[in-house]
């Protein structure tokens, strides 16, 4: 389907996509200077507020492929061979491509071809593919962002409380993980509906963190909404 690619990018995703797919492929890497002649696909791995420059700036001809998760295909235009591959994996600039195995990807398409190309492309990055309408990648990228972005936050909240106790942050990991493997079951006072648990982990925080409270309130309402679904 492809033999020769340019990735528009070197940062966080351009670079373990570009170098994954240079295990295989010609492979050019642009960064300020975009040149495309002769290529078969162009992998735009820009940030988002970029994608509609770069996709104008370059010829229609190539088939062209953007990896954000929010950003809709008509941020290709002109181009109509077009399509988006959006790794669900969070990467750095410094790792390899490694980063990308076995996460899961994002294709959107608008027609069989490029629907094959897109599943193509994921499987040859070592991603598993699965099909995304164009109308719901908002939404779909809003899900990553809580699982992920999210997450930071919250480790961030349990750090700052642990700190703030003189207890180790290190010893968050395994539960963290432990919940992990065992499928996100809830746990908590919030499931025992044990509410003078959590008023004396809010007055607590009122004490030592009260700048903490509001967030940790509003999780413990959350966790109680969801359980109650």
């Amino acid at each position: 389907m492809y033999k020769s690619i340019v990735v528009v990018g070197a940062g966080r995703a351009g670079t373990p996509i570009a170098a994954r797919l240079g295990e295989r492929f010609s492979v050019r890497v642009c960064t300020r200077k975009i040149e495309c002649d002769n290529a078969d696909l162009v992998v735009v791995c820009t940030p988002d507020s970029a994608i509609s420059t770069v996709a104008a700036s370059i010829a229609v001809g190539p088939w062209i492929c953007h990896v954000s998760g929010a950003t809709r295909l008509d941020a290709l235009a002109p181009h109509t061979k077009r399509l988006a591959v959006h790794p669900l994996q969070t990467l750095k600039a410094s790792g390899g491509p490694e980063q990308l195995d076995g996460a899961f990807a994002a294709v959107t398409a608008e027609s069989d071809h490029s629907r094959a190309l897109g599943f193509q492309l994921a499987r040859d990055l070592g991603l598993v593919p699965f099909e995304l309408a164009d109308a719901d990648r908002p939404l779909y990228h809003a899900g990553a962002t809580v699982a992920a972005s999210f997450l930071v936050t919250l480790h961030r909240l349990a750090v700052d409380l642990l700190e703030t106790a003189d207890a180790p942050p290190a010893a968050l990991v395994p539960l963290m993980q432990r919940v992990i493997e065992n499928d996100f079951a809830p746990t908590g006072p919030q499931v025992r509906g044990d509410r003078v648990t959590v008023e004396r982990h809010i007055g607590a925080i009122a004490e030592r963190r009260p700048e903490l409270v509001a967030m940790y309130r509003t999780l413990s309402d959350a966790t109680e909404s969801m359980l109650a679904q």
